[in-house]
């Protein structure tokens, strides 16, 4: 019998709180808003990786996030990183010792990573570095439970042009393509254009036009 009930975790906007974990040699973290994912593979992972990461990844690509929620991992509970995120008033908060799965989204995440990294590396072994990009955008661009957005949509409020977009047209590329139509007529229709302007009770006088320009339509 559970001591406690469940309580679902999630961010009060976008990267605003994330959820770290290492798998191996693969730094993983998940916006718990978004379900966005940023992840690097290293040789070994420290606390210094770690903050190197959060400030290359989230502060630099988003914002200074409230909460970072990680394990009790000497990495994330170093006296160093407890410090650089000290600096930037972002909460530390950690998952029970003997229950890492209280952080859920980056538990979740990992084994989604990993499994679509296996598929990807059957046939190209000991390529992580390679792949791993591949595998973040096909995970970014894939909409999700329960919600059934992607996290693309979900963090910047439109969906992802996807490869199958550019050689079929669909009613977003056909937009784009007007709207390119659109700008360069009007830019080539006002290389033509003189600015006028008028003063208060002007009156402007029509334009002198000579009745023998019209006389070569009726010759």
């Amino acid at each position: 019998m559970p001591s406690e009930t469940l309580k679902s975790i999630s961010g009060p906007w976008p990267f605003a709180q994330w959820g770290m974990d290492i798998k191996k040699f693969l730094l993983v973290a998940t916006d718990y808003f978004s379900k966005w994912v940023e992840a690097e593979t290293y040789t070994s992972i420290k606390d210094k990786d770690v903050t190197k990461f959060v400030w290359k990844n989230i502060i630099c690509h988003f914002e200074i996030p409230q909460t970072i929620i990680a394990d009790n991992g000497p990495q994330f509970d170093s006296i160093a990183f407890r410090n650089f995120c000290s600096e930037l008033n972002i909460r530390n908060s950690y998952s029970t010792p003997h229950y890492p799965q209280s952080n859920g989204k980056a538990e979740a995440t990992n084994k989604t990573l990993i499994t679509a990294l296996k598929k990807r590396l059957e046939q190209a072994k000991g390529k992580w570095v390679e792949e791993l990009p591949g595998v973040l955008w096909a995970y970014r661009t894939t909409p999700g439970r329960p919600t059934g957005n992607t996290p693309f949509s979900l963090a910047y409020g439109m969906d992802a042009v996807i490869p199958t977009e550019i050689g079929l047209p669909t009613i977003r590329t056909e937009a784009a393509k007007q709207d390119d139509a659109n700008t360069e007529a009007s830019t080539h229709y006002n290389r033509k254009v003189r600015a006028r302007s008028f003063k208060n009770d002007e009156t402007p006088l029509p334009r002198p036009w000579n009745v023998s320009n019209l006389k070569q339509y009726y010759q």
